[in-house]
């Protein structure tokens, strides 16, 4: 039994150098008395090899032919006789061979055997044609038989090793895809985890306001009744008029219910656990600056509202109100010489009584709402202006709001009034210590403008907001609304609200004069657990009326800002025209905006436009901004800055630039 490796090649069909070569084992004669032991070996190794695509050429007996082909006919080729003369050298080279080891014919083979060329014999010769052929021929046969089986073993354990290993490798694989998920999926989790925590760490600058003044004060008792009411218009030493006034609006409360139908979610506010009037104490009347009690004028200066000679801020009047009284008022005597009064409401209603007469309540009537009737009824103090015919107010006008006292409401009143062809420009802004409980502050703002007068009333509102578990900070539930009475007139509102844990108001604009305009223009600030549900109405009635709405919202933290229009226009309103663009600024991923546009159009000929418009400050824009060297703080107060341009540019110029610096404030630290 041998095998011998051969080189299968036909010169004539594949002359060199395009020579075909074919691996081919061959079979050579095996001995009769060997059958038995060779024959299973040679069977299972040939049908191995056959597997694998090897082709062979068969020189054995008939009978053992016989038991590869039961064992694997269809797996082993066999080479047919070609009618060449190798093929006829090859048949004369088995016709000499005896007829002992020849007695079945062999399968010719198509070419001369490996070993004619490598042991320089005939491979199908007997062992007597030389004594050195058999042994060779044996040994070379062993050789090649067991590199053969060697490497055949060695092929099917590679092959069992690698069916071992591929679902190894695909587990592997899925494994590999499934980590590199995962740590994508860490990464984009760490990166937004991250912006969060920039984000928190820029809001969450304490509020600087929050300061208590050790001022002695005295206060009535908690609780409102008629009785209350009555106390109120004693210590205020008002005439029987306003004591009606203020009994006629408390038992309209009364009989009304508070609204529910904001955005705004809060615990029911109980009335009766307030205290609705406080005053520091005094001796005497105050004739001067010089006798105010130190400790509140420390307390302006450090809010930045100094109300000595000395530090007044320059060509603005200041109307302090501390708690429920005006504390003194600035340039006073400066602004009568033009005939401009401005004064707290409390002088007013005692020293011009026909005038506060005429307008209270002539745009903002009693029982317009559940807060106009409250404040009606316990209203304090707030400041008056009358700016008379012809006039241009020679100043800005200004007032400010202190709480100062726990569990007191602040329940101001303001009303101004600007005659035919004049104009005035007014601020108001307000702080309040940060204490653990809710305040009320329901004020009231009424103004009036004849013809071709113009009024431009600004508030920068920064209430405490309570902490960033919405803790304490004020409920801020504001009317304000301003009628052009005269043709021509103009009312023009602008605010940065930033503070309070609840805010509620709509300035408005009642555009009753032909060719009226009203304007609005705001910038509401959330953040933390804050919300607000703020915006504007503008009322068209008479012909050629012009309104504007630029609202600016930006929200943060966990908190809700809504903007609530209402732009109507009435049967009579001939050509009116409204404009309004309502953006909003989403800082973080948690922050709420809501946009609810009101319009109601009656006349034909009037056209109104409304654009709204979505953004938030992403990582890329700040990243952007970094990449040029700009701190993260600094390019959020530009965007913020770009963001709000149009309603700061139109804030008076004293102010625009601590409102920057109170917007910076407000988002100190954070990201967006």
């Amino acid at each position: 039994f041998f095998f011998v490796m051969s080189i299968k090649c036909d010169p004539l069909s594949c002359p060199p150098p395009r020579a075909h070569f074919d691996t081919t084992l061959e079979l050579g004669p095996i001995p009769n008395s060997t059958h038995s032991a060779y024959s299973p070996i040679a069977v299972a190794l040939l049908v191995t090899v056959a597997t694998a695509g090897v082709t062979f050429v068969l020189t054995e007996s008939n009978d053992f032919q016989n038991q590869l082909s039961s064992a694997a006919s269809t797996r082993i080729p066999v080479e047919r006789p070609y009618a060449t003369p190798v093929a006829r050298a090859h048949a004369q080279d088995t016709a000499r061979m005896p007829q002992a080891t020849t007695n079945a014919p062999f399968v010719p083979l198509s070419t001369t055997t490996a070993a004619e060329h490598i042991l320089g014999y005939d491979a199908s010769l007997p062992s007597a044609a030389s004594p050195l052929v058999r042994p060779l021929h044996m040994v070379g046969s062993l050789l090649v038989a067991a590199g053969g089986m060697l490497a055949i073993v060695a092929a099917m354990l590679r092959r069992r090793k690698s069916a071992e290993q591929q679902p190894l490798m695909a587990m592997a694989t899925t494994s590999g895809a499934k980590e590199v998920e995962q740590m994508e999926a860490v990464e984009e989790v760490d990166a937004v985890q991250a912006e969060k925590d920039e984000i928190g760490k820029m809001l969450s600058v304490p509020y600087k306001w929050g300061f208590t003044s050790e001022v002695e004060s005295e206060k009535i008792a908690k609780g409102l009744t008629e009785d209350t009411v009555r106390l109120i218009s004693a210590k205020k030493e008002e005439p029987d008029w306003m004591l009606e006034f203020r009994l006629k609006a408390f038992r309209r409360w009364q009989q009304m219910e508070e609204p529910k139908w904001s955005d705004n979610h809060y615990p029911t506010f109980d009335y009766q656990s307030l205290s609705y009037y406080s005053e520091p104490k005094v001796k005497e009347k105050l004739e001067s600056l010089d006798e105010v009690d130190p400790e509140i004028l420390a307390t302006f200066d450090k809010l930045g509202i100094p109300l000595s000679e000395q530090k007044r801020l320059s060509n603005v009047a200041v109307d302090a109100v501390f708690d429920s009284v005006s504390i003194a008022t600035t340039f006073r005597e400066e602004l009568l010489e033009h005939g401009v009064i401005f004064c707290s409401i409390s002088e007013a209603i005692k020293q011009y009584p026909d005038l506060v007469k005429k307008y209270m309540g002539s745009v903002v009537p009693v029982s317009d709402n559940y807060f106009t009737a409250l404040n009606s009824a316990v209203f304090s103090d707030g400041s008056f202006v009358y700016i008379p015919k012809g006039v241009r107010c020679p100043m800005e006008l200004s007032t400010y709001f202190r709480i100062n006292e726990r569990e007191t409401g602040q329940f101001e009143r303001t009303l101004i009034i600007a005659e035919d062809e004049s104009y005035v420009s007014y601020l108001e802004g307000c702080t309040a210590p940060s204490y653990d409980e809710n305040q009320l502050h329901a004020a009231v703002v009424e103004l009036w403008a004849g013809e071709d007068a113009e009024i431009k009333y600004s508030t920068v509102q920064n209430w405490y907001a309570g902490n960033e578990q919405g803790e304490g900070g004020i409920y801020n539930f504001v009317t304000k609304r301003g009628l052009c009475n005269g043709n021509r007139s103009k009312i023009s509102w602008t605010q940065v609200e930033t503070g309070s844990a609840i805010t509620w108001k709509y300035p408005s604009c009642v555009l009753k004069g032909d060719g009226s305009k009203g304007e609005f223009y705001s910038v509401a600030l959330t953040n933390n657990m804050q919300q607000a549900d703020t915006g504007t109405k503008m009322v068209h009635i008479g012909k050629d009326t012009r309104s504007r709405i630029i609202s600016k919202g930006i929200s943060a933290g966990q908190s809700c800002n809504v903007y609530r229009g209402l732009v109507k226009v009435g049967p009579n309103a001939e050509s009116a025209r409204n404009y309004s663009q309502c953006d909003s600024m989403l800082i973080g991923t948690t922050a709420q905006a809501n946009t609810y546009p009101y319009i109601e159009v009656r006349q034909d000929q009037a056209q109104v436009e409304h654009e709204a418009s979505t953004s938030r400050i992403s990582e890329e824009q700040l990243f952007y901004m970094q990449q040029r060297g700009i701190a993260p703080e600094s390019a959020v107060g530009v965007i913020v800055s770009g963001f709000c341009s149009e309603v700061f540019n139109e804030l008076p110029l004293e102010f625009a630039q601590e409102v920057n610096q109170l917007m910076n404030l407000k988002l100190e630290g954070s990201v967006g």
